[in-house]
């Protein structure tokens, strides 16, 4: 019987016609509770034709252990960096990914965190829940400049509503999008230093190469403006943690919001959870009733496609859909 790897939780438990898609294949669907690690992917590859799966190392070692039987992999999400997709594509398997489903979600996100930290809502909200009455004095975004790493379909998101907001806008990215900028008001920088240097609040939005890896560390920090505010929905990995907290508790840094951490979840004596002026959500950007359905239907419908032999409708690989499972 056909067996399928689901492993993404909020596929799970968000409600949605994605359900009945899956059930539709026939197939034995198994769940567990993901991102699962290297080790734990270790444990149950061997016995899936199909991987539904989010943020899960699926690497060289799992996808041997994977094989002969494993014959698709269908990324809930954007992001593929923790799949060897070049690795998946020497073994003539499949990878398709869900683009263009949760830029609105993760942009709105952004700005939550970018108002909680410049308003000190967290801190007022606690106290005011204890039976205090602290009252803080916060500032406002309008007229600061907010520098965008990334200019993807969320960096661009973001900027749209940075230009709301009344804030100027600056831009780095390797495929700069000439239209888009001039139409929206973005300036070019020249590299990453001169975003961090002229910027008040960084939001990062670039993918996770091993060129991007903890691109903010203490040395980019220091190019920052003194009190600058740091945003991270890309990928914990981004940043290192340690000298983002160094940076936060002698001020250097005037707060840092992530949704993402290199660990998740945290252990308890994460750096970042006792850090001042840090606000750490539980990797749930893209975690909206509608942003999930439209993922969710998205990579079902590549799982589906594939299956039948046809072309996913998003793929980040070139290898040809495997004969027809069902």
């Amino acid at each position: 019987m056909l067996r399928i790897l689901l492993t993404t939780t909020s596929y799970q438990d968000c409600p949605g016609d994605h359900h009945a898609l899956l059930h539709n294949t026939g197939a034995e669907v198994v769940r567990e509770r993901g991102p699962l690690s290297e080790a734990q992917m270790l444990k149950i590859a061997g016995d899936f034709d199909a991987f539904l799966c989010g943020d899960d190392e699926i690497t060289q070692k799992v996808i041997d252990k994977s094989l002969p039987r494993l014959k698709i992999i269908s990324k809930y999400g954007i992001g593929v960096d923790k799949i060897d997709v070049s690795y998946a594509s020497n073994k003539g398997i499949p990878v398709s990914f869900c683009p263009g489903v949760n830029h609105t979600t993760v942009a709105e996100h952004v700005f939550m965190l970018l108002l909680a930290l410049s308003k000190n809502l967290i801190e007022q909200a606690n106290a005011t829940c204890k039976g205090k009455w602290e009252r803080m004095t916060g500032f406002e975004i309008m007229g600061k400049t907010i520098g965008i790493i990334g200019l993807g379909r969320i960096g661009r998101e973001v900027s749209t509503r940075a230009n709301a907001f009344g804030m100027n806008c600056i831009g780095y990215d390797l495929y700069w999008p000439e239209e888009f900028a001039n139409q929206n008001n973005i300036k070019r920088a020249n590299g990453v230093s001169e975003l961090l240097q002229k910027s008040d609040i960084v939001s990062l939005h670039t993918n996770l190469t091993e060129e991007t890896r903890y691109m903010i560390n203490e040395s980019s920090i220091n190019e920052m403006k003194d009190g600058a505010i740091l945003i991270n929905c890309g990928r914990g990995e981004l940043t290192h943690a340690d000298d983002i907290a160094v940076a936060l508790n002698n001020g250097k840094l005037g707060g840092y919001a992530t949704d993402v951490l290199e660990q998740e979840p945290p252990a308890s004596n994460h750096p970042l959870l006792g850090a001042k002026n840090c606000i750490v959500t539980p990797h749930v950007a893209s975690r909206t009733y509608e942003s999930v359905e439209r993922q969710a239907k998205m990579a079902t419908q590549n799982l589906l496609n594939l299956l039948k032999g046809e072309a996913a409708i998003a793929q980040v690989n070139e290898v040809p859909a495997p004969e027809a499972l069902i």
